[in-house]
């Protein structure tokens, strides 16, 4: 069984100073964590690098630094569930599908990847055409956001149980 903390749009430091103490805990606690991207800087980069003892997988946002040297989509298998992490970068409109066409190709299983998308700060965790997509939110609740949000989930097997953490 894993435990993993899923984050996105840390948007350190231009919308918040630092990842809040409690994000830090739950990464900390995590097996693995997912960023999907908008880290904004090389020093927020490496702080949830740093909390995540290295088991991190991500994306590069549309804020994050050029010399960031971070894929725009990622793949991940813990046990038996394949995560795709993409930010989703783009208009509002659509994102849905363009987040979940990000995954077509990305795996060699025949069971639909989990799609972990951020960009649009608002949580979402729903299923597109049998592909299931979270996106965590804002971890620092930078607006559009209202409130700082991550998702934990366990992994255990084929089984994903995700839950919402909010302040």
């Amino acid at each position: 069984m894993k435990r993993v903390a899923i984050v996105s749009d840390t948007h350190v430091p231009s919308r918040a100073s630092e990842i809040p103490d409690w994000i830090a805990d739950e990464i900390r606690q995590a097996d693995h964590t997912i960023h999907a991207g908008d880290f904004d800087s090389r020093r927020a980069y490496d702080r949830i690098e740093e909390l995540a003892d290295g088991n991190l997988t991500c994306a590069r946002g549309n804020m994050d630094p050029a010399t960031l040297e971070v894929p725009s989509a990622a793949v991940k298998r813990l046990e038996d569930v394949t995560f795709v992490v993409t930010h989703g970068t783009g208009s509002p409109e659509g994102w849905h599908r363009r987040v979940t066409e990000t995954a077509d190709g990305k795996t060699d299983s025949d069971v639909d990847p989990v799609v972990v998308a951020g960009h649009t700060h608002e949580v979402v965790d729903t299923t597109v055409d049998g592909t299931r997509v979270l996106n965590p939110g804002s971890a620092t609740g930078a607006s559009p956001a209202n409130r700082e949000s991550m998702f934990v989930a366990t992994v255990d097997g084929t089984d994903l149980e995700v839950e919402l953490q909010t302040r």
